[in-house]
């Protein structure tokens, strides 16, 4: 395929699929790719770094970008490195173990930097966007493995789809899961192997393992495996079990789950507990958490400690204040805020969050804190109405952002203080300038809570404008 796109002067450039050009690459994209410019067209190019001089072929041709690949390095950036991980290039679970952790760092900022500057360009001047907080060690990390199950000659294997394939890549010891749930779903895969229980092909529908959940309370020690299967019936349940756990005294907890839609959902409705306890413990901080099959929870607690810090230093907490946790999920952020408050309210439109909410409340003996099944929007003037009016709204939304609604009213209740926590620094920042008429963005602050990934979080701290 060839195509005509035109550059900023509206004079056509002709990029054919295939056609070779040499590049030199600015920044990193959002989703961690060399961005650089042939011709003033922006073209991206995964595996390339800012400053690389590199001879690209098109791969795809887009009417407002182009896509490439490296077709050799002229100039190498001093900050690329080998990536440690074998299967790195092939995984795509991570997208820049190619680039020197400082300097991810950096860019990470460059990225939440990019985003204002293109939702709030005027204001970008002034605003004070910190250095990324990062780990001291950036590897092993994350408490939870979700591993499709697959079989190659004969042999059972479990991992993740290779980039842009549908080809399995079999995973034994991925550098960013933790130690923990490595060995634990290396186990299950050869005891699957050995019990000789059939496993799921996803072309056929036929088969019945499809995919190995593992989480580890990091502080605990304590595992959960989940298997997800297309079918009810567990062929030889007790010999499974029997096995797992005289192998793994750590895993305190074995569930199945019934998956047999052709989705790309991990988790179908139908849960059983099968094994053990229900629940495995983790604790964060002072605050201990129960965690179920399905529950939602940070995948990186060493980070998430950091995070929920700058939640609370950009909360400065006096205790006589009333915070709204919208969004709030299980409650982890508001626990970690109500202590140093007066009363705090979350809401969420998920009533099995709000549920696990207030058993969080409960167990840590919190009495100021107030949870509700529904929207912030809705509760928000209604509480004002009664006479109850927030001093802080915390929001913490999905990659989405916040509805508009909610942010129209902020504007109206007029908190004095804003605090969002985002994980997708374009709508933060798009967000942000629609904040940005009644409230002075003070500082955002980035968060590596993902490292070797292009994923960044941030903290924002919103102060309402005198006169507002």
């Amino acid at each position: 395929m060839s195509g005509q796109i035109k550059n900023q002067n509206n004079t056509s450039i002709k990029l054919a699929e295939g056609q070779t050009f040499p590049l030199t690459i600015k920044r990193l994209g959002i989703n961690g790719e060399g961005v650089g410019y042939f011709k003033k067209q922006v073209v991206f190019v995964p595996g390339a770094l800012p400053g690389e001089e590199v001879v690209v072929e098109a791969t795809r041709i887009h009417p407002k970008f182009a896509e490439g690949k490296i077709k050799k390095i002229r100039k190498k950036s001093v900050h690329r490195v080998m990536p440690p991980c074998p299967i790195y290039e092939q995984c795509g679970g991570c997208q820049l173990q190619h680039l020197d952790y400082g300097q991810q760092l950096k860019e990470k900022r460059d990225i939440v930097v990019q985003a204002f500057e293109r939702y709030m360009k005027n204001e970008v001047e002034g605003l004070k966007i910190k250095e990324t907080i990062g780990m001291e060690n950036p590897w092993n990390y994350r408490n939870k493995s979700q591993f499709q199950v697959g079989l190659q000659k004969q042999k059972v294997i479990a991992g993740l789809y290779g980039i842009g394939s549908h080809s399995l890549i079999d995973i034994s010891d991925c550098m960013v899961q933790h130690e923990a749930t490595n060995k634990v779903t290396q186990v299950v895969k050869a005891v699957l192997q050995k019990l000789n229980i059939s496993i799921y092909n996803e072309r056929t529908r036929k088969g019945l393992v499809r995919t190995i959940v593992t989480r580890v309370g990091v502080t605990t020690g304590e595992v959960q495996v989940v298997l997800i299967t297309a079918g009810k019936e567990l062929p030889r349940k007790q010999d499974l079990i029997t096995a797992i756990t005289n192998k793994l005294p750590e895993v305190k907890s074995i569930v199945q789950n019934i998956n047999g839609n052709k989705t790309s959902l991990i988790f179908g409705d139908e849960t059983n507990h099968i094994h053990g306890s229900e629940v495995i413990q983790e604790t964060l901080g002072d605050l201990s958490f129960e965690l179920s099959a399905r529950a939602f929870f940070q995948l990186n607690p060493y980070q998430t400690v950091k995070l929920y810090d700058e939640v609370k230093n950009a909360a400065q907490l006096t205790g006589k204040e009333k915070i709204v946790d919208a969004y709030c999920g299980v409650g982890t952020i508001g626990l970690w805020l109500a202590q140093n408050a007066s009363e705090l309210r979350g809401m969420d439109t998920i009533a099995e969050s709000i549920a696990d909410a207030k058993k969080n409340a409960k167990r840590h003996q919190i009495k100021n804190a107030t949870y509700v099944t529904g929207k912030a929007e809705e509760w928000l003037p209604k509480w004002v109405k009664e006479g109850w009016k927030p001093d802080i709204v915390v929001v913490d939304p999905p990659r989405t952002g916040c509805d508009t609604k909610l942010l129209e009213t902020v504007l109206k209740v007029k908190p004095k203080k804003l605090i969002y926590v985002s994980c997708n620094p374009s709508t933060l920042a798009k967000d942000l300038s629609m904040l940005s008429k009644q409230y002075k963005v003070e500082y955002v602050q980035p968060v590596d809570m993902f490292p070797h990934t292009a994923h960044v979080e941030a903290v924002a701290q919103l102060i309402l404008k005198e006169g507002n």
